[in-house]
């Protein structure tokens, strides 16, 4: 069962969550647009169902609410973090903006960060650096969810990957990938649908293929492409994890988690493209890259080819001129945790 509701009033109300929750205007609004903006682009799995994990992390103090990054290393265009075990997305947003700085400086730049916390979805930061005109790259490790492949021991995170480039289209290329057959939070949002999912997504902790969402939770995903998916993985948390210092593997925890710091560590970097080729040509090319995509000849039964990005910024259109679709549950429990924030509100209060 779903609800539409108002994306400006939904907005507005985490915002006041997070507010009541004691972080400053700045970062609740931040927070609040990077959940909302998933939900705007089709992944609800991302998108407000996560307010109360958030603030739950808040209230026990996992997740600090005066988020300060300290800079450990400066070379110029090589930065090292440490975002000391703040708000995610606060971390990541401040990293974009050193990052896409000295990348204008330097022609190229790579942040390692340590210490932060779920950021959310990694194309609402990739997205940022493709409308400066970069190209961008962001990965993160994760709390196990999958084994390595051949084992059954839940070992390792899905740690997704998000690229992005700039096109002279409506809408810039973001591709925002997890390792698993799917994101673990699509699963937590059937969940909430309390819909069966894919046979083929998750096994169960007894190892059985299953379409129970909630036994899928309480066991393992499943890697995309068998070994490929692991093999990517695992470098990502190579690159977000070992190379940061930080957590990897097995000591980095989930933002469902209330009580126990994340440790997700982050690895981003930024090309200035003007640094290497005339911009508007590269624009050009790029839209002449995805028309070959797009004009190819179509498989039985597809009306139309999308490119990484478009069917979020047509979802984002939609949502915004017909209102945004949300499972009853999602409405429900977001509703009901605001209220024990302390502030008055109803489910009619968001709707359309």
């Amino acid at each position: 069962m779903t609800q539409f509701v108002d994306s400006e009033k939904l907005r507005w109300l985490v915002t006041e969550i997070y507010l009541a929750l004691g972080l400053n205007g700045a970062q609740a609004e931040l927070l609040s647009d990077s959940l909302v903006s998933a939900d705007l682009w089709g992944h609800s799995s991302h998108g407000v169902l996560r307010t109360s994990w958030y603030g739950e992390r808040l209230k026990t103090g996992a997740m600090d609410a005066r988020t300060t990054i300290e800079v450990l290393t400066d070379t110029g265009p090589l930065l090292a973090l440490d975002g000391q075990n703040g708000v995610g997305q606060a971390v990541t947003s401040e990293a974009v903006k050193l990052v896409a700085e000295r990348a204008r400086q330097y022609g190229i730049s790579c942040a390692s960060i340590r210490r932060s916390g779920h950021f959310g979805t990694a194309m609402y930061f990739t997205k940022l650096l493709a409308e400066q005109n970069m190209i961008g790259f962001l990965t993160t490790n994760a709390s196990p969810s999958m084994a390595a492949f051949g084992g059954a021991e839940k070992i390792i995170g899905n740690n997704p990957q998000s690229w992005s480039a700039p096109t002279n289209l409506a809408a810039p290329f973001i591709l925002d990938i997890a390792h698993t057959t799917v994101a673990r939070g699509k699963i937590y949002l059937a969940r909430e649908r309390q819909e069966n999912i894919p046979d083929d997504w998750a096994v169960s902790k007894e190892g059985q293929a299953t379409t129970d969402p909630a036994e899928a939770i309480l066991g393992t995903l499943l890697p995309m492409a068998g070994h490929k998916g692991f093999g990517l993985s695992a470098m990502m948390d190579v690159l977000s994890g070992v190379l940061s210092g930080g957590a990897f593997g097995t000591a980095v925890n989930g933002p469902y988690i209330a009580d126990k710091q994340s440790g997700a560590c982050h690895f981003l970097f930024a090309i200035d493209i003007s640094k290497l080729r005339d911009l508007d040509v590269f624009k050009a090319d790029m839209g002449q890259l995805i028309q070959q995509w797009k004009t190819s000849q179509k498989a039985e039964g597809v009306a139309e080819i999308y490119y990484p990005g478009e069917k979020e910024y047509r979802h984002r259109e939609d949502a915004e001129r017909n209102g945004l679709c949300l499972a009853h549950d999602t409405l429900s429990n977001l509703v009901r945790f605001a209220q024990d924030c302390g502030i008055d509100v109803t489910a009619e209060t968001v709707k359309t």
